[in-house]
């Protein structure tokens, strides 16, 4: 998101609060490996500070249901050779991760969010939400540890 004066006083207004993803918090450079078969659904660099950074956003089906995982905070050469409606397949490496200087000025991190609805985005989607549109986001980012299955996470989503 590009900082503007609008756009500062929206977020005083409705200060974003409900994060919607997992982040796993490791060092640049470690790769990140698909949970599941699918295809890209798009990527792009989202490069102001505080964004996401190099974003990858893979399309998946499942006993016929559409849903989408995004990958953010990665390193710029993740989004090399990468091309729209490319085929991935599960346990390949499909990333790895930035340094702060191209992630968005974050510690290296993955940010994992699965969506249901992209709302017609491409290479990028919210990823913590006002709370006051709480639940609807939360309608359409499903709890992401429902595909990680990290045991010591307690369910986040009630």
């Amino acid at each position: 998101m590009k900082l503007t004066y609008e756009s500062v006083i929206k977020l005083r207004e409705h200060p974003r609060s409900i994060h919607l993803g997992i982040d796993i918090w490791m060092k640049a450079g470690t790769p990140v490996y698909a949970p599941l078969d699918g295809k890209i659904h798009s990527f792009q660099n989202n490069d102001a500070s505080g964004d996401y950074g190099p974003t990858l956003i893979l399309e998946h089906q499942l006993e016929g249901t559409t849903f989408y995982t995004l990958y953010g905070h990665l390193s710029l050469e993740s989004l090399n050779d990468k091309h729209e409606g490319q085929t991935i397949v599960r346990g390949e490496p499909i990333a790895t991760l930035g340094a702060s200087e191209v992630n968005g000025h974050w510690p290296p991190h993955l940010h994992f969010q699965v969506i249901t609805d992209l709302l017609g985005q491409k290479g990028d989607f919210i990823g913590v939400a006002p709370k006051s549109e709480r639940d609807y986001y939360l309608s359409i980012c499903p709890d992401p540890n429902l595909i990680l299955g990290i045991p010591s996470l307690k369910p986040q989503r009630s």
